[in-house]
């Protein structure tokens, strides 16, 4: 399989913050604490909303075969000169697909993976045996720092399901006391008011609690997640969900900013909590992109906390039936026009320009469970040929999405604007095609729950250290039953793991949902505090945070690898630790050329 080519993810297609490889090359300066804190303290406290704005570009845009083509001018685009971005072609991801499906179901490499997994663990059961107290020692050895006040990042978590049942039903019962008379909605072209809505529901705000609001995961919705989705409504009523829960609606998402602004007032107050929420555009309309970043702009949903994850639902099969698409293009078109236009010239739309200043990737999300035919040898047909009702499979979705980010983000470096990676839900079930092409083509996943079942990729996800955002609360609501989480399993055998939330909503139930996760985290698979504050310290890195930030949170070194790289003052990560991981890597990596060398020589 040729790395050089799909997964050359860091070098080539994203420029992502935080890749290694292609922001922090060369050599770094020496860290003044005092200079770097207080340039760090004015990157957080600028204009919320202050960003370049460079100057409109001739550039012309072509759809061919579902990738955007870019053309200098008319003429370029007229003799089809294209400016030389450079993407993967899909015959290649299909070909490298193939290559790595079958080597995943290789019996002897499955061995061969299974036993270096098998001896990673237990050589960090050996380094846990002889290295615990010293660690343990090191960090009390700094001052001030602990668990609490390192920096922490819910690296995977949904904007609607970001607050907990609790605070949601005091919002709803506030609203219904102080605003009764807003109007809310729209019925058979009548307007209708917050009280009216309840009233039809013969409910008021005297007799709404947690129960009667039932949006909590219980255990009728293990393996039905149509019945979670359920729970996105409040009383089961649809419409309180429009009405508190949607950015686009009668009230243009007034009051989902509202509880979105309280969500981020608490990470605030909490200081060390940060979160990358997702928040949906759903591919219908062109207009949405519009639409999203004038209800941020307009209700200045804006912290220094956040940063902004935009997740697109796998739904063109339901858009189709429905007749609002003739086909898969279409479904890219709304979502990648409006973002090629206002790159190329910023001014055609300065709020889209504005917002998407705080987004920092993509994410792609449905149920995986559902049963579809991912071989794409026989699903080669492009996106404006996909007219049929059938939901093209995951990879299909995954690679289009990806090939139009790297043309996006090769546009968007030229213009000095901020590039976005691609972070989607894979392998939370599902069949290994999905992670196989996570690996391939994604920056990070979220969930990897079926990476236990494929020891093969395993080994490749902890060789090429692929960030891993597990929320172990959500899957033993939905898939897997928390003793079961391979999370501790991963961790121990050096896989780049995170703990984050997923949806507080439904899974938490305290005022500090990420705290929560750690909390029942540390309890059952008995973390130390060592392994506590590493976690942390690989949401920070996984982050889109930006680099001077990260700087400032974990170390002004934090690129380079090992204990070289690490601040303990800043991250209460012991040296001892981040060497062993660097070391037990670096091994392992030698092991496998020296077989492949040996195997060669043969």
């Amino acid at each position: 399989m040729d790395r050089g080519s799909t997964w050359q993810r860091s070098e080539t297609q994203f420029s992502v913050p935080g890749t290694l490889s292609t922001i922090f090359p060369g050599q770094y300066g020496a860290y003044d604490s005092q200079e770097d804190f207080s340039a760090n303290e004015q990157l957080e406290c600028q204009e919320p909303w202050a960003c370049p704005l460079p100057p409109a570009r001739r550039y012309v845009c072509r759809w061919e075969r579902g990738v955007v083509r870019v053309f200098g001018c008319e003429a370029d685009a007229a003799g089809h000169k294209p400016l030389p971005y450079r993407h993967i072609a899909f015959e290649k991801y299909v070909e490298d697909m193939t290559r790595l499906t079958a080597m995943i179901s290789d019996g002897p490499l499955k061995s061969f993976c299974y036993r270096r997994l098998s001896y990673l663990s237990s050589k960090f059961k050996l380094h846990a045996l002889l290295n615990e107290l010293h660690e343990l020692a090191l960090q009390k050895a700094v001052p001030h720092r602990d668990f609490y006040n390192v920096r922490k990042v819910d690296t995977h978590i949904h904007a609607a399901s970001s607050m907990n049942q609790k605070h949601l039903l005091r919002f709803i019962k506030r609203t219904l006391r102080t605003q009764p008379d807003a109007v809310v909605a729209l019925s058979g072209g009548k307007p209708m008011t917050l009280k009216s809505v309840f009233e039809e529901m013969q409910l008021d705000a005297y007799d709404l609690n947690v129960d009667i609001l039932d949006v909590h995961a219980d255990r009728n919705t293990f393996h039905r997640f149509d019945k979670f989705n359920a729970k996105y409504n409040p009383v089961g009523e649809s419409r309180l969900r429009e009405v508190f829960l949607k950015t686009d609606n009668y009230m243009n998402g007034t009051y989902f900013a509202s509880i979105i602004k309280e969500v981020m007032s608490d990470y605030e107050e909490n200081k060390y909590t940060y979160a990358e929420p997702r928040i949906s555009i759903y591919c219908k309309s062109a207009a949405e992109w519009g639409k999203l970043a004038s209800w941020a702009i307009r209700h200045h949903v804006h912290s220094k906390h956040v940063r902004w994850m935009v997740q697109v639902p796998r739904l063109y099969d339901i858009y189709r039936i429905n007749k609002l698409l003739k086909n898969f293009q279409e479904f890219l078109n709304n979502l990648f026009e409006p973002l090629f236009k206002v790159s190329i010239d910023p001014q055609t739309n300065i709020e889209l320009h504005k917002f998407l200043t705080n987004v920092i990737g993509f994410d792609s999300v449905d149920d995986e469970s559902k049963p579809e035919n991912a071989n794409l040898t026989e699903n080669m047909k492009s996106p404006e040929e996909w007219d049929d009702e059938e939901n093209p499979p995951y990879a299909y979705y995954i690679y289009y999405m990806y090939a139009n980010m790297v043309i996006l983000n090769q546009v968007r470096r030229e213009q000095g604007l901020n590039t976005f990676v691609l972070r989607p839900h894979c392998g939370e079930a599902g069949p290994p095609d999905h992670l196989c092409a996570g690996f391939l083509l994604s920056q990070n996943i979220s969930h990897g729950l079926m990476l236990r079942k494929v020891p093969a990729l395993q080994y490749m996800y902890y060789l090429a250290q692929v960030f891993v955002a597990m929320s172990p609360l959500s899957n033993n609501s939905l898939f897997l039953r928390y003793h079961r989480n391979p999370l501790p399993d991963y961790f121990a055998r050096g896989l780049r793991v995170t703990l984050s939330t997923d949806d507080p909503l439904q899974f938490h139930y305290t005022k500090e949902p990420l705290m929560e996760e750690y909390s029942v985290a540390a309890q059952a698979w008995k973390l130390s505090a060592c392994d506590m504050c590493e976690l942390a310290r690989n949401s920070v890195i996984m982050s889109g945070f930006p680099h001077e930030l990260k700087q400032r949170w974990v170390g002004a070194q934090y690129a380079r690898e090992g204990a070289a790289g690490n601040d303990i003052t800043r991250t209460n990560v012991p040296d001892v630790r981040l060497q062993y991981r660097h070391e037990t890597l670096i091994d392992e990596l030698d092991n496998l050329f020296k077989k492949t060398a040996v195997g060669q020589n043969s």
